[in-house]
């Protein structure tokens, strides 16, 4: 199912470099497939062929109806597998992240009522642990982001997106058998640092296959998986509704699947193989990478790129993630049987991610046309806004639906500007090590937020009030704008 959007191309031919070529205007279509990927288009290269296959220009499209024009340029059949692969990849981390925001407040009803026996289990106490478990997973992703994104520098994206995935899905699967808060707690850690992994390498291979031209356009499909991801988990959420909160967490399993695609599909880019002999000959190490990160001229990229990250991770996970919570405490939503608040919820999270996938395929375009700098602006002060307008008063089911949307456009959409801006600050030899570390670094003072968020429900008996008062962080973002660096027309540096 994921992997049903295929891509055609024009038909010219290309030269062997996975970016450096002159583009040929031709369309990109994304289209609805009837079945699997032609084994024509999935053909991997041979394992010795490190840059991009030459395409003969009586190679015709990949048949489909016509779904979305996406760009005005020639891109090769090996870029367009790399980028859907990866993908389809972060789609299925993405669902394996938002299980949990999903089926919150079940499981820890049910862990924390084993634990006391007897006693009535409070919003509050859900809310403390709740914030404790996610802060664990932001912990881990944090990790993860830092040591195997250098890791991806040292020994290439392919490896450690294979690694980073299977550590998502073989967690993810663990936790449908959790006995307690604290083990949920630890499985959610290692699924915090696959997923950190995960978008480093990925944010860093796309980058470097794209060209110059329409690596925007990339960047914000690649994020787009994440607002696919949590729609699949949502819809996922209503079909295994009837197993529980524990057949939610057994479906991330079948997430090890894309390792198989990574595997069998994707190499390392031409640009990272060239670097990385380079850098054998030199035996660098990724210690040296992350050192490497606050010197000169790198020094100031690494702090305000961090900071923005640190921002739109704090404000997401502090209050928009916990909407999940926020419906479920409605007065019109709070009193239904829990199959239907499952429903309930899971309609409010696809709506959510309406805007999100908005916001993502928005950010590219705004940024190519105003710059990365005023579209974080744009981003910011919107969450800013929307937080407090969506979950400071108590409204109606109909009501939240209408704003969830738009709320989703501001605080998810910032994030389609991560995987376009943070490699476009660094080299090859660094690109996956800064743009791992300033998405993640800034998740460990960020990993305070769900805690945070879960004191102040305690605090003020109410998810809404909880997550207005986080949403103060966006000032934040905004200050630190204008010390950050325009990347606008700016070309992928080696």
């Amino acid at each position: 199912m994921l992997c049903s959007f295929v891509f055609a191309t024009a038909r010219y031919p290309t030269a062997g470099s996975d970016s450096g070529r002159k583009p040929t205007p031709s369309l990109i279509l994304v289209t609805p497939s009837s079945g699997p990927l032609s084994k024509s288009f999935m053909t991997a290269p041979p394992p010795h062929v490190q840059q991009a296959p030459t395409v003969s220009p009586s190679a015709g499209h990949v048949p489909g109806r016509k779904f979305f024009v996406w760009t005005d340029h020639d891109i090769t059949r090996d870029q367009l597998r790399i980028l859907l692969i990866t993908w389809a990849t972060w789609t299925l981390g993405a669902m394996d992240t938002m299980i949990y925001s999903l089926v919150l407040t079940p499981a820890l009803k049910d862990l924390l009522q084993a634990a006391h026996p007897g006693e009535t289990i409070s919003t509050g106490l859900i809310g403390w642990y709740g914030g404790i478990i996610f802060s664990t997973f932001l912990m881990g992703w944090a990790v993860g982001g830092v040591f195997l994104a250098s890791l991806a520098d040292y020994v290439g994206r392919r490896r450690i997106l294979m690694l980073s995935i299977a550590l998502v899905a073989g967690s993810t699967a663990l936790a449908a058998l959790s006995q307690s808060w604290w083990h949920l707690a630890a499985v959610r850690f290692v699924t915090g640092v696959g997923i950190g992994g995960l978008w480093a390498a990925g944010a860093a291979l796309v980058a470097e296959v794209w060209p110059e031209h329409s690596r925007s356009r990339a960047a914000g499909f690649l994020q787009s998986a994440w607002g696919f991801g949590f729609f699949l988990a949502a819809a996922l959420n209503l079909l295994v509704k009837g197993f529980g909160w524990r057949g939610c967490f057994a479906i991330g399993i079948f997430t090890l699947g894309s390792a198989w695609l990574i595997a069998r599909y994707i190499h390392d880019s031409g640009r990272w193989n060239k670097i990385h002999a380079a850098e054998q000959r030199a035996q660098s190490s990724p210690h040296v990478r992350i050192a490497s990160l606050f010197s000169e001229p790198y020094r100031r990229a690494t702090w305000t790129g961090t900071g923005l990250a640190f921002v739109a991770v704090f404000g997401l996970w502090g209050a928009t993630n916990w909407t999940p919570s926020l419906i479920q405490a409605l007065p019109d939503v709070a009193p239904l049987e829990p199959a239907v608040t499952a429903t309930y919820v899971s309609y409010a999270v696809m709506v959510l991610n309406v805007g999100a996938l908005v916001g993502y395929f928005s950010f590219g375009l705004l940024a190519d046309r105003f710059g990365r700098k005023p579209t974080f602006a744009l981003m910011c002060g919107g969450s800013l806004l929307l937080i407090p307008a969506t979950f400071s008063f108590p409204h109606s089911y109909g009501v939240a639906l209408a704003l969830l949307p738009i709320l989703g456009f501001f605080t998810k959409g910032v994030f389609g500007g991560f995987p376009l801006y943070f490699p476009e600050l660094y080299p090859t030899r660094l690109r996956s090590t800064g743009a791992g570390f300033c998405y993640n670094a800034g998740r460990i003072v960020a990993s305070s937020s769900p805690f945070l968020t879960g004191a102040l429900v305690s605090t003020f008996g109410s998810f809404g009030l909880a997550a207005s008062a986080v949403a103060a962080i966006y000032v934040a973002g905004l200050v630190i704008l204008p010390f950050a660096i325009e990347t606008k027309n700016r070309p992928l540096s080696d």
